[in-house]
């Protein structure tokens, strides 16, 4: 037995195996763990003997300490789960509750901002990166996630396995996509960074694939080198891909499609961002006649 299973308590343990029995990604199991971990450094003791008033004074704490209301919820989601299903007390989240969290539209890049990003980009590999973010609409831990064989030119789609909700899609590889990857492709063999039937992008050891971390610092460095003006991350190049083919009247269906997203609602909010559309309405004050 290692140190680092001896270090775990019985409490930990089955709270683990309760999730491991669900199949909770690594990810969730992560967060949810995380979240008791904060209650029991509040408490200041073993938090399944937490009351109400504790968890009350709890969420209290975290608002107080400025904590953003996305973590304020994820800690209850974890606690929630914890207290529900590994101690069976149901009663004690009874003066916990989620907080509204505000709605902001995300930042979309112009298609010049686009093509000034992946030119900045200092390399082959950041650049079809990008390239893939922007031109298959593909969230950063998909990005990371492809593997060569993915890669279907005689289709013209990109794979990809296990996205958010733990959901397989393909997504559209466009001709040009095609020649950058490619092209990263020759550079990559070349240099020995490609294996065949690997990552398509390997970290500093080719068994592995590069992080979301490394990508999206390298996101960061080269939307500064192109002299940009918004805060520009991985995501942004998917908002930014989705808005294009909206102003393009793609139907939202079909983005929905290609997107992943299980709601349509989800995708309806590029409509407030997609500026060529609000372009072509005419304001009534247009209408107004002239007075006479």
């Amino acid at each position: 037995m290692t140190q680092h299973q001896q270090s775990i308590t019985p409490l930990r343990q089955r709270m683990i195996e309760d999730m491991n029995m669900r199949k909770l990604s690594p990810k969730t199991q992560s967060c949810y763990i995380r979240a008791v971990k904060k209650l029991t450094l509040f408490l200041d003791h073993s938090p399944d003997t937490a009351t109400a008033e504790e968890l009350r004074c709890f969420q209290l704490h975290l608002v107080n300490s400025g904590v953003s209301s996305i973590t304020v919820n994820a800690t209850i989601t974890g606690l929630k789960f914890f207290f529900e299903i590994t101690l069976d007390r149901w009663d004690v989240l009874r003066k916990m509750s989620t907080v509204p969290v505000p709605r902001k539209l995300p930042v979309v890049l112009s298609q010049e901002e686009v093509t000034r990003l992946i030119a900045a980009a200092g390399n082959l590999k950041y650049k079809a990166a990008l390239s893939i973010a922007y031109g298959a609409g593909l969230r950063i831990s998909e990005v990371v996630s492809l593997k060569v064989g993915d890669i279907d030119s005689k289709r013209m789609t990109l794979r990809v396995e296990q996205g958010k909700g733990r959901k397989d899609r393909y997504a559209m590889l466009s001709p040009v996509l095609l020649e950058t990857l490619r092209a990263w492709w020759s550079e990559g063999r070349a240099q020995g960074k490609l294996l065949e039937g690997g990552w398509l992008f390997p970290g500093q050891n080719p068994v592995n694939p590069m992080s979301s971390r490394q990508l999206s610092r390298a996101c960061l460095a080269i939307a500064a080198t192109a002299e940009l003006d918004k805060r520009v991350t991985m995501h942004s190049l998917r908002h930014s891909y989705a808005t294009h083919l909206l102003e393009q009247k793609v139907d939202i269906r079909v983005i929905q499609v290609l997107l992943g997203h299980s709601k349509i609602q989800t995708t309806c909010r590029y409509t407030q961002v997609a500026t060529n559309l609000l372009h072509e309405v005419v304001s009534p004050l247009d209408r107004l006649s002239p007075p006479s």
